[in-house]
């Protein structure tokens, strides 16, 4: 296992002791190996959540590109609209 030497600030320093101290970890390694992980992680849920979010605007073009979906302006003109009546009934 390859090793690295890492300086930090000494209320950085104290934290993870403390987390050592508290047993959250057994060493600093053990510490800095834990988020590693969690890196990792966010970055391929990330990776994940982008290719989810390419694949969905591709098939919304699509659908589009067929005719389907609605207008944005004539959607937003009718909410507003029924926003509006709604604050209407209220006020009478």
């Amino acid at each position: 296992m390859a090793s690295m030497n890492v300086s930090l600030p000494d209320p950085m320093r104290d934290y993870v002791q403390s987390r050592i101290d508290s047993g959250h970890y057994a060493s600093v390694s053990d510490y800095v190996r834990d988020l590693i992980r969690r890196d990792q992680s966010e970055v391929v849920d990330e990776e994940r959540w982008l290719k989810e979010l390419d694949a969905s605007i591709e098939e919304g073009l699509k659908e589009m590109e067929a005719g389907g979906g609605h207008d944005l302006d004539e959607a937003c003109d009718a909410i507003i609209a029924n926003l509006r009546d709604t604050a209407d009934r209220k006020q009478h």
